[in-house]
């Protein structure tokens, strides 16, 4: 069992978590209380982003991380959707860039201010409409720059090529909900886990399924490539109703390699895995724990290690990259934890115990940096590339230098009957559909007020006319 811990020699046996101290967590923050399974939490090294509760449409903030403490209830929010914000995911080359899907169908780009928001942002760079029913994931591409996967409740996954702002690809080979993506190392494989129970290996471009699994047994629910293995790991539930995890060759899907019960509680189990440590991290949503284990490419594959510990239930969590980590206190990965309950953002760092304070290069090998290795055209073309990699010895301090430009869209239109559909697009959202409503209202009752003026003023002619027929000829 996994509770039982296995005494191996490992540099990361001894690995703990270190929760901030108060004043430095994001207190009074009203998170969102909605219950779809993703973390509604997105952190990169220069901004925390975070779903919240709103009254009308979706919302989330965006605050600077060195902005500690108290966030004031009238903070600035990008609020632009018409429908609650279902999923945030940062750009992975372009630190200001953050990308957002909603139950208003749509997917937006937001491009966020130096130093912060400042006001309220309802406007975004680029708007994208391609599905038909609302959008539950977005995922950017690990190694081409702009180009975005999006999953919506349509059972579709579009792929959208963002320097021209429209779908180039779909995949179309779901027949329920997807309820998570994930890419292999230079992003040539993806691999979905779906309400049908069943998981699968796709090859993105051509949407070709390589292989598939039926998951009767272990009922999948989240996936993650570990790396260059050549292996995926899902969590789920078996059919005992405990929480479980699989380990399997991703040429191979026909059995996993091993299945492991976790334990009996209820709750979703977000995996999350470290590439360059080779360490899995299992944080249960509802509750506090975060398990972490090694894995290996020998048998028995998995490891545990230790399990932190918290009476504080988390609902989502973010992770900070890994180039924004604190080498200096051998930190290797950090987490960003939601509390509900509380309205709190909490940073756990997970240390490796360490007596010398010099960089320890044997936890810190190369990593995939801010710089993309491919462009989309090329990636579309068909070509893989590896993750750019940069060192951490000296502490990355580096800002990216690119710079998203939206693309400058033709007008477009598809006339029905006399009517522009695109001109005069149909609400997708009951809030919509009230705001159209009386929007519509008052221009009737604008409409009317002018056709009663005009009325009086035909009256007014035709008085003058009929006193102009009626007056004596001047001699």
């Amino acid at each position: 069992m996994s509770w039982r811990p296995q005494y191996r020699s490992s540099k990361f046996r001894n690995v703990y978590g270190k929760v901030a101290n108060r004043e430095h967590c994001f207190d009074g923050i009203p998170i969102t209380k909605n219950v779809h399974d993703n973390h509604f939490c997105a952190v990169n090294t220069r901004f925390l982003a975070i779903v919240t509760e709103s009254a009308g449409g979706g919302s989330f903030l965006v605050i600077p991380l060195e902005q500690t403490g108290r966030i004031e209830p009238n903070y600035p929010k990008v609020c632009g959707h018409q429908g609650n914000v279902l999923d945030i995911k940062w750009n992975p080359f372009i630190d200001n860039i953050i990308a957002s899907c909603s139950e208003d169908t749509s997917v937006r780009i937001w491009e966020i201010p130096e130093g912060g928001l400042k006001r309220n942002m309802t406007e975004a760079l680029l708007e994208l409409h391609g599905h038909s029913r609302r959008v539950g994931l977005v995922e950017w591409h690990p190694t081409t720059n702009n180009i975005l996967f999006s999953a919506g409740y349509d059972y579709k996954v579009l792929i959208w090529n963002l320097d021209v702002g429209e779908p180039v690809k779909m995949i179309d080979c779901h027949s329920d909900v997807i309820l998570c993506m994930s890419f292999n190392t230079d992003g040539s494989l993806l691999t979905t886990t779906c309400k049908d129970k069943k998981l699968r290996v796709i090859e993105p471009r051509s949407g070709r399924v390589l292989q598939e699994a039926n998951c009767k047994n272990h009922r999948v629910n989240r996936v993650v490539f570990l790396g260059n293995m050549k292996r995926l790991l899902t969590t789920g539930v078996s059919r005992w109703n405990t929480r479980q995890i699989a380990l399997w060759d991703q040429e191979d899907l026909s059995m996993p390699l091993i299945e492991e019960e976790i334990d009996g509680l209820s709750g979703l189990l977000f995996p999350f895995y470290d590439a360059d440590t080779h360490m899995l991290y299992l944080a249960g949503k509802g509750d506090g724990n975060i398990r972490y284990y090694e894995i290996s490419t020998e048998k028995p594959f998995l490891s545990y290690l230790m399990e932190f510990r918290s009476p504080a239930p988390q609902k989502g969590l973010g992770v900070m990259p890994k180039h924004g980590l604190d080498v200096s206190a051998c930190e290797v990965f950090r987490f960003y934890k939601l509390v509900t309950l509380k309205g709190l953002i909490e940073p756990i760092s997970m240390i490796v115990p360490r007596r010398s304070d010099s960089y320890q290069e044997d936890i810190y090998p190369m990593t995939p940096g801010t710089e993309p290795a491919l462009t989309p055209d090329e990636w579309l073309g068909g070509i893989n590339r590896d993750p750019v990699l940069m060192s951490l010895k000296e502490g990355y301090k580096k800002s990216s230098k690119m710079v998203f430009k939206a693309p400058i869209k033709e007008k477009k239109s598809v006339v029905v009957n006399g009517i522009d559909l695109l001109e005069n697009v149909p609400p997708r959202t009951e809030n919509e559909l009230l705001r159209m409503f009386f929007r519509q209202q008052d221009e009737i009752r604008r409409m009317k007020e002018e056709l009663a003026q005009k009325d009086i003023r035909i009256r007014q002619l035709q008085l003058e006319l009929k006193n102009l027929r009626n007056s004596p000829k001047n001699c």
